[in-house]
């Protein structure tokens, strides 16, 4: 597993930003998607849930900050979503 299978640049075996490969699981580039870690959006969860996977990963320092700042995103999102939904639905029941 590389850190690349994560990033939003990484595309057909390559680096959308023409960086080189790295062996680890560090690049000074790294765009985390949530897709790619739950290609599914139900099986989101929480921010805690992508860290600790980002984690068993063999995230660290960086990467992981950049991780956490895009799963809290998602999460905002998700809530931001659901309270429109719910309004929504309110107006409609009215």
């Amino acid at each position: 597993m590389i850190v690349c299978e994560f990033c939003q640049e990484y595309r057909q075996g390559k680096c959308a930003l023409g960086l080189n490969i790295p062996k680890g699981m560090s690049c000074r580039e790294f765009a985390p998607v949530i897709e790619q870690f739950c290609s599914e959006p139900k099986d989101f969860v929480s921010p805690a849930q992508i860290i600790q996977m980002a984690t068993f990963f063999g995230f660290k320092k960086g990467e992981l900050r950049k991780i956490k700042a895009m799963a809290e995103a998602a999460e905002n999102s998700r809530i931001a979503e659901q309270e429109e939904t719910a309004s929504l639905n309110a107006a409609a029941s009215s």
